[in-house]
């Protein structure tokens, strides 16, 4: 053999064997579980529960909405959205004329006690009255119209004789007229166009001619210009257009001036001499409600004509030549008319649109932001309640637990005092102090969080002292008295710690139950006040029959996303309980 062979020989002795191919270890590898940390395996065990990641999904996607959509909104939480709608208002009153209107002749004078007189005459059916030293004829000329004639007596008849009075001459014609009537048993005569009347007296029979004194009516006259209502509303007037009225004449004079009468749909129009409407004569009283506006007499025709009609709409032109409705509507023996007039309102109840997803709320608010802000208030205080619930439960099941003895039992008495409390009662006891005492509603909130976390911390106490109890024996424990770590430390840093995933549990799946509080005490009013808002406050408008069954907007997404808020919280309560259970098969 040669030395080459030789140091061949060698070389192939030390040459390096083959490299052999090693397996990856993957994350779910049973051999790189061993070496994982406690919070990776509690990680692993928590995503292999599809429930929980599902309602962890869900809590992320309550928070997005809840606190960025708010920045992402166009418009605030208090935002009241207005348009311009139509109101019927009442602007006038009709009705149909019960109470007799006087008109006096000029120069005369029928006051109180005359017209009182009068009232009694014609509820006794009688055709004269005497009021002092008057005596007064009734003359009813239709079943609406009285003409009241002073009487002046020109003869008296006694015992057979008929004799002058007040200096007047009696002719022949008079006398034997007035013994014609009386024979008749007629209580007036005409003699030479004259009208003369029969009195009877006690003992005697009076002779007397009349003067038209006032004039009683249920109709109302209304001029067509201001210009003219003294002459409408005089004596003289009223008499001839009445008269005309009742006589069926064409035409009437008064005081040289020719009228022309014209009815037509139960009421009566007096035009002048130049053709022009003058007057309209009614039984219907119409005045406005507000007693600055003028209605013109064209507007009262056509509010009466639609009463006779039995109509309750009509139109009519404005001041700009608008055409306004008007509706009638009749309240017992009163109609009120009733004008649409154009009017800011506020848009409540509008159904969901491009504009707003999820419509407008009974405040005319954006619901969808609502929401939003709304998710902000009931996620913060189920947060903040549940952290003073694990704080003062900490606090005091910890002592309890780690004292034991006396200390133990009394905080144990106290934690039994608070059970005693009934929850819901306290609860709506001081919401109705906060409304007595008009709490702003920003404040309301830190002290509705505030009652609820002192109320309900029990549970949580209870739990921490009972774990504390099996802890407090442990060697660690032993260890920790032996180096001389103060009480505080002890509790606080090593026997707190080993509880904290129980208490983690506890706590994610006690904030459904919060939530759930909040939206009760929101739906009975007792909750955060309005302009603030919660989803408990939102639905609490499904409380209307009305508004359930007619505007499932107002209250559906607010019950859903409490629905969800609430699920997903009590899934992933159950993920982190089952992850943090020791005996879960790995």
């Amino acid at each position: 053999m040669t030395d080459n062979d030789k140091i061949t020989e060698k070389q192939d002795a030390v040459a390096p064997a083959p490299e052999v191919e090693t397996e990856e270890m993957a994350l779910d590898d049973a051999r790189r579980l061993k070496v994982l940390s406690p919070g990776m395996l509690v990680f692993k065990r928590f995503i292999r529960n599809r429930l929980a990641v599902i309602g962890l999904g869900i809590l992320v996607v309550m928070f997005i909405f809840a606190f960025l959509g708010p920045f992402f909104s166009p418009y605030k939480q208090t935002q009241v959205f207005k348009g311009i709608g139509s109101m019927s208002k009442e602007y006038a009153s009709a009705t149909y004329n019960t109470e007799l209107r006087y008109n006096v002749a000029d120069g005369e004078a029928f006051g109180p006690g005359d017209r009182a007189q009068f009232l009694l005459a014609i509820g006794k059916n009688q055709s004269t009255f005497t009021s002092g030293a008057n005596t007064f004829s009734i003359s009813k000329e239709s079943e609406s119209t009285y003409r009241l004639l002073r009487l002046e007596p020109v003869a008296e008849e006694l015992l057979g004789r008929v004799n002058p009075v007040n200096g007047a001459t009696l002719s022949d014609a008079l006398i034997e007229m007035y013994k014609k009537a009386k024979d008749n048993n007629q209580t007036s005569f005409v003699v030479d166009g004259v009208t003369y009347y029969l009195v009877p007296k006690l003992k005697a029979t009076q002779i007397s001619t009349a003067k038209d004194i006032a004039l009683a009516s249920l109709v109302v006259f209304d001029a067509y210009k201001p210009a003219d209502t003294a002459n409408v509303n005089s004596f003289a007037f009223k008499l001839g257009s009445i008269m005309a009225i009742i006589q069926d004449k064409k035409t009437f004079d008064v005081n040289g001036q020719v009228y022309k009468l014209v009815e037509e749909g139960g009421l009566s129009t007096i035009y002048n001499s130049a053709g022009e409407a003058y007057a309209e004569v009614s039984d219907i009283i119409v005045n406005p409600v507000d007693q600055a506006n003028f209605l013109p007499v064209d507007f009262k025709r056509i509010i009466r004509e639609t009463i006779n009609n039995r109509q309750d709409r009509f139109t009519f032109k404005d001041e700009t030549g608008t055409d306004v409705n008007y509706t009638i509507v009749r309240v017992n023996t009163i109609y009120n008319i009733k004008r649409d007039t154009p009017i800011e309102l506020i848009r409540m109840y509008e159904r969901p649109s491009l504009e707003h997803p999820l419509g407008l709320d009974n405040n005319g608010m954006d619901l969808m932001t609502r929401l939003m802000y709304g998710g902000r208030v009931s996620l913060l205080v189920g947060f903040v309640v549940i952290f003073l619930e694990v704080v003062i439960g900490v606090i005091v099941g910890g002592i309890s637990g780690y004292f034991g003895g006396w200390v133990d039992t009394a905080l144990m008495r106290f934690v039994d005092l608070f059970n005693s409390i009934p929850f819901y009662p306290m609860v709506l006891i001081f919401g109705s102090v906060m409304d007595a005492l008009q709490v702003e509603p920003m404040v309301r909130i830190f002290l509705l969080m505030a009652v609820l976390g002192i109320l309900g911390w029990t549970g949580v106490a209870r739990v921490v002292r009972g774990q504390i109890l099996s802890l407090r024996e442990q060697d660690f424990l032993v260890a920790t008295e032996a180096t001389g770590i103060r009480t505080s430390r002890r509790i606080f840093r090593h026997l707190v710690p080993n509880v904290m995933p129980l208490l983690i549990v506890q706590a994610t799946a006690g904030l459904g139950g919060v939530i759930i509080s909040e939206a009760t005490l929101g739906f009975l009013g007792l909750g955060v006040k309005y302009p603030l808002a919660s989803w408990g406050s939102i639905i609490n408008v499904a409380s209307d029959a009305y508004v359930m069954t007619n505007y499932w907007f107002m209250w559906i997404p607010a019950g859903l996303l409490i629905l969800l808020t609430v699920l997903g919280f009590n899934f992933v309560g159950d993920g982190l309980r089952d992850a943090f259970d020791p005996k879960m098969k790995r």
